[in-house]
């Protein structure tokens, strides 16, 4: 029997981000829905009862947000599609600076699966992302952070624990002013919450307080002792390494480019900012109280779910009838493209059960390695 315990929270976001590429590079609905219900699957399996868990639903909801609005969109702007009209509205054109746009006019059932295609693509992606935050511990995500991105992962791990902190202050402030005799029911809810935008600001101001006196306290925002031409060296380091990623992705992109400006310059652009981040991680000292370490769950995890986005990103070179399916024919499935998306479900088994306030027993337990790495 697995004992339960956190899962490293860069597995989660590398899972996510490759869920994320398989979205991207397809328009299948069909896909897309077996995306979408392979991470809503993994999330209720293996999701932890942490406030930050409960944040699933807000990117859902966003999700069909998104594909709602994209379809309104289509409407409103209209199109040249030929097809079968659904409804026709009064045309409204607009004045010459804007020659060749007019707003409503004939809807077709081409244009409505085009919308609903894109518009799922996109919510997909989003829900992939809050899949990650409602799975990984945020405050976890950012100690196994290298040094180099101390701060940059300080500053994004509070920008993705908003969400998941106004999901619970909403939460909370719902229940007390129940408990006060306030409104109940869906539709007075939604009538009542006015009455709690106020408290749930009040309630986020206070936290932003209670961490930004917090980090002070552990000596965020302190660095190491650099000479100023090391701070130049690093900088150059970085920019040089960025600049050449920049135009080794350009010239891999484009064919059309010189080769020799495509994987040597992306090779040479990564080597130099790897040789920056070092520098520039001497300048931060920390400490890593039970430093996480990686596993074979992680290992899985990571690889099952970054496998499914290599499955559809070369499905969608090989086959691209299947990948971006026409709006005229109905999308087609191919045995490969499902397994490489089932493989998005494999968390469900391998990874540990997660630790929940009913059991005191699943605090994890110290790292037999000390603490190498130190930031204060």
């Amino acid at each position: 029997m697995r004992m339960p315990r956190d899962l490293h929270p860069v597995a989660w976001w590398a899972w996510a981000v490759g869920i994320a590429v398989a979205a991207s590079c397809t328009t299948n609905p069909f896909l897309l829905g077996l995306l979408l219900a392979a991470v809503s699957l993994v999330v209720l399996t293996c999701r932890s009862d942490q406030p930050w868990a409960r944040s699933f639903r807000l990117y859902v909801w966003i999700g069909v947000i998104v594909v709602a609005v994209r379809i309104l969109f289509r409407v409103l702007l209209g199109g040249d599609t030929p097809g079968h009209v659904l409804f026709t509205l009064p045309t409204i054109d607009l004045p010459d600076v804007a020659a060749g746009i007019s707003l409503l006019g004939p809807f077709t059932r081409e244009e409505l699966l085009a919308a609903l295609y894109e518009g799922m693509r996109l919510a997909a992606i989003i829900i992939a992302v809050g899949a990650a935050n409602a799975l990984a511990n945020p405050k976890r995500l950012m100690k196994s952070l290298p040094p180099a991105l101390y701060e940059i992962g300080t500053a994004m791990t509070v920008a993705i624990n908003v969400v998941p902190q106004l999901a619970d202050s909403a939460r909370r402030i719902r229940a007390a002013q129940e408990l006060r005799g306030g409104p109940t029911g869906r539709f007075r809810r939604i009538r009542g919450a006015r009455r709690l935008l106020v408290p749930i600001l009040e309630d986020s101001f206070d936290r932003s307080l209670a961490l930004a006196a917090g980090m002070d306290a552990r000596g965020y925002g302190r660095v190491g002792e650099l000479t100023a031409q090391q701070r130049r060296r690093t900088g150059a380091l970085m920019i040089g390494g960025l600049l050449g990623v920049c135009v080794g992705v350009y010239a891999f992109l484009d064919a059309t480019a010189p080769r020799l400006l495509a994987l040597p310059m992306l090779a040479g652009g990564m080597a130099l900012a790897l040789v920056g981040f070092v520098s520039a991680g001497r300048r931060v000292q920390r400490t890593r109280y039970r430093p996480d370490r990686w596993r074979v769950p992680e290992v899985v995890v990571a690889l099952c779910g970054i496998g499914a986005g290599a499955v559809v990103w070369a499905l969608g070179r090989a086959d691209v009838d299947t990948a971006h399916p026409g709006v005229l024919v109905v999308p087609a499935l191919t045995v490969p493209a499902v397994l490489g998306v089932l493989l998005a479900v494999v968390p469900v088994w391998a990874a540990p059960p997660p630790p929940t306030a009913q059991d005191p027993g699943a605090a994890p337990a110290p790292s037999p390695e000390p603490a190498r790495e130190v930031a204060a």
